[in-house]
């Protein structure tokens, strides 16, 4: 089986930022060295409700963003406030694992966030406390694949970097030296 060629991240994550994390946190076995697992991407829309056709059009542009198709969740619970009943699609998402997930995260910080208006940087307080991190993208816009003259509606979507990291300090110190751009 031919090997696929890896992506201009993965490769820095390999050859410099396992060696800065050895070195700043006195890791002695590579296995600790904390990496990426994993980036979920969510849309969670609302007005799906009284316009199911939104849904479509959000996949659509969802799986253009990521090369995956996304699968569609449903309502968990009804309720009668939102006109919400169970079972109701209500928004989509994407795990995305190995390559390409080094593609979206590559795409993520080198074309999607810095057309973001007035971009001063992404946020240190979005981690959980376990070592993953959520960034909050209000316009989908912003990503290339995107054609802003086919969309009939802005959308916004959560970015969730699930890491093998067990503190925050981990997490943030790897998401930094792979190029995440943190506020200052």
């Amino acid at each position: 089986m031919q090997e696929k060629a890896k992506t201009r991240l993965r490769n820095k994550y390999e050859k410099e930022v396992v060696a800065a994390l050895q070195k700043k946190f006195g890791y002695k076995n590579l296995m600790q060295v904390p990496k990426i697992t994993k980036i979920v991407l969510n849309m969670g829309l609302g007005e799906a409700i009284q316009n199911p056709k939104i849904l479509d059009a959000a996949q659509e542009e969802m799986g253009q963003i990521t090369g995956q198709r996304p699968i569609v969740r449903r309502a968990r619970k009804s309720v009668a406030n939102f006109k919400l009943r169970q079972g109701v699609p209500i928004g989509c998402s994407v795990t995305l694992r190995r390559e390409r997930m080094w593609e979206f995260f590559d795409k993520l910080i080198t074309f999607a966030l810095p057309r973001v208006r007035d971009f001063k940087g992404v946020s240190k307080k979005a981690f959980d406390g376990r070592g993953n991190y959520s960034l909050g993208i209000r316009e989908h816009i912003i990503f290339p694949e995107i054609n802003y003259d086919k969309i009939d509606k802005i959308k916004g979507l959560n970015v969730t970097f699930v890491t093998t990291a067990k503190r925050d300090d981990e997490s943030f110190a790897l998401l930094e030296l792979l190029g995440m751009p943190f506020r200052k």
